[in-house]
């Protein structure tokens, strides 16, 4: 496509703009994020998702419109993973949630600049090596079976994380806040504060749940300006997502084997292609049911013990 260099120039302007906007307007000060503003700007970014996906379609076509659907549906889905992580993360550290829009904020900025790099090392492979398509598909459906069958509700061991342990070996961490900096001087000496140690956290969660989703959108698209603003625009709204669903994300319990049906069912499209090919309309279709029985299932037949998440919110009260 000649015109892609231009796709590019103007998306990477664009999402620098809402970054900015977000950043030096809307969110200057910090603040506790109520549940009527995150949904209004979960609704704005979805908004915005579909209308971008429009002009995907009268720019590049109906194949390249389906694949960002799709792509974004499957980013969106395997993000609420994501979220339940980060919950868990925030409530680890005792993060005042006032703080935790700018951890997040942060956090999808560095995923943005590292998942770009994992698209593009990822597409220039798979364009150089055919048969890394088949190792793809096997690794999705590993990756489905074996969230399958886990446990679906995955642990936070802050202890545990190398990262962690080489900042806590490395750097000077204070035991304040300091009114959500990440740094602060003391005596002339420069010191971390914990926001910058759950900051750290967030971002190497992220690099482990990219391992699934790049894979899985890569499967579904090879033009990386697809898969590139598929995932941007899933990761744009994943802050007013997070915010909205905080107190939900427990009661999806079917939506977990939904996601691994979809890898399985991904991974088996890549691996059978040259038996079998399945039109891109009809994996769009595949994905949007079964995300939306997983969803459907999980509010007709509730978990019986499922108990409210105990948020940070509730812990200063």
């Amino acid at each position: 496509m000649d015109n892609t260099p231009l796709f590019w120039l103007a998306f990477n302007v664009f999402v620098l703009a809402l970054l900015l906007l977000d950043l030096l307007v809307f969110n200057r000060k910090a603040h506790v994020v109520r549940m009527r503003e995150a949904l209004g700007w979960s609704a704005f970014w979805i908004v915005l998702s579909l209308s971008f996906n429009y002009l995907v379609y009268r720019w590049l076509g109906k194949q390249a419109a389906m694949e960002f659907l799709t792509g974004y549906l499957i980013e969106k889905s395997l993000s609420v993973d994501n979220l339940f992580v980060f919950l868990l993360i925030f409530t680890y550290f005792k993060v005042p949630q006032q703080y935790q829009h700018k951890i997040l904020f942060w956090g999808i900025i560095g995923a943005l600049i590292l998942r770009a790099a994992f698209i593009l090392i990822g597409a220039a492979l798979l364009a150089k090596f055919q048969f890394l398509l088949y190792v793809l598909g096997a690794f999705l459906v590993y990756t489905g079976v074996k969230m399958a069958t886990s446990a679906g509700e995955p642990e936070i061991d802050p202890d545990s994380n190398p990262v962690v342990k080489f900042l806590s070996r490395h750097l000077p961490i204070t035991s304040r806040l300091h009114e959500g900096r990440f740094f602060v001087r003391k005596d002339g000496l420069r010191f971390a504060t914990p926001l910058f140690v759950v900051l750290v956290m967030v971002e190497t969660t992220d690099v482990v749940f990219a391992a699934d989703s790049i894979p899985a959108i890569l499967a579904v698209s090879r033009d990386t300006f697809i898969v590139y603003t598929s995932n941007v625009f899933a990761l744009l709204g994943l802050r007013a997502l997070y915010f909205a669903l905080e107190g939900l994300m427990r009661l999806f319990h079917y939506l977990h084997y939904g996601l691994s049906l979809i890898l399985i069912f991904i991974g088996g499209k890549l691996l059978f292609q040259e038996i079998y090919h399945i039109p891109m309309g009809i994996s769009l279709g595949v994905v949007g049911f079964i995300l939306s029985m997983s969803v459907v299932l999980s509010l007709l037949l509730p978990k019986k013990d499922v108990k409210p998440v105990s948020t940070t919110a509730d812990q200063q009260e």
